[in-house]
């Protein structure tokens, strides 16, 4: 049986999943916290099914070893390709994944069109085909994938003029036609919340599903005798694939406060 002080692991193709982070941080400010950019192998999104499996095993091998007694997936592609498959490698303990908001944004769309920014490797996945079979029969579902978009987010460039003309040009077709909801399909995606908010009309909603991740972490945890009541919030540590420096970097923009960043093994 695990300790419910333990820390919870989560990881990411890169510092993406620091946004579902900051969700169970919000949530769960009493959980101690473990997260891996594997930012040496970023992006997933063009990466082949079989070497994201590869890196999922070996990412959750590496937090099960510091301690963890769950296990986040903060990244789409990561979720389509190898959630089930460490559900199988590891039976009882708490995983949770990340899929777009397909049901969501299919209920709260009033024009009936839904726009869907995501990687190549999600948009492709069998898991995205089922969630559009089950939920979005009723609605046009229009996926727009975003080569390069995860590149200048880890770059720290949130606002620039070349992230700026990415998003334009993949926004402006989908309102065009009558879009009026659009998922944010990348745990990377909500750092540019507000660029998008300035190039779509205010009525347009914006869905990602961090706030839905943590709930349901939660709920597992809970439901395992594993929330960490103790009221004391620990630091948060984070390890990366890629040189430390490169993350420790950005953390002040994307986390909100500088910390030590230390190199993943695997």
């Amino acid at each position: 049986m695990a300790d419910a002080t333990a820390p919870i692991g989560v990881f990411d193709s890169g510092v993406g999943g620091l946004s579902v982070l900051g969700e169970i941080r919000r949530r769960l400010p009493g959980e101690a916290l473990l997260y891996v950019a594997d930012s040496a192998h970023v992006p997933y999104g063009e990466k082949t099914p079989e070497f994201i499996r590869e890196r999922c095993r070996a990412i959750a091998g590496f937090l099960l070893e510091q301690g963890a007694k769950a296990l986040v997936l903060a990244c789409n592609t990561a979720t389509a390709a190898g959630v089930a498959e460490l559900r199988e490698l590891h039976p009882g303990l708490p995983i949770v994944g990340m899929e777009p908001a397909v049901k969501p944004a299919a209920r709260a769309t009033r024009s009936g069109v839904v726009g869907v920014l995501a990687t190549t490797g999600t948009l492709k996945s069998a898991r995205f085909a089922a969630l559009l079979d089950r939920f979005a029969c009723d609605v046009q579902v229009i996926t727009q994938p975003c080569p390069g978009l995860v590149e200048r987010i880890e770059a720290g460039d949130l606002h620039g003029p070349q992230t700026r003309a990415l998003l334009e040009g993949w926004v402006r077709p989908l309102l065009a036609q009558g879009c009026d909801t659009l998922i944010l399909g990348c745990t990377h995606y909500p750092f540019i919340k507000p660029l998008l908010g300035e190039l779509v009309p205010p009525a347009v909603q914006l869905i990602d599903t961090g706030a839905a991740v943590a709930r349901r972490l939660e709920q597992l945890l809970a439901a395992e005798g594993l929330l960490n009541e103790s009221g004391n919030m620990a630091p948060a540590r984070f390890f990366s694939s890629a040189p430390p420096q490169q993350m420790a970097a950005i953390l002040p923009l994307l986390w909100g406060e500088a910390a030590e960043v230390r190199p993943c093994p695997v």
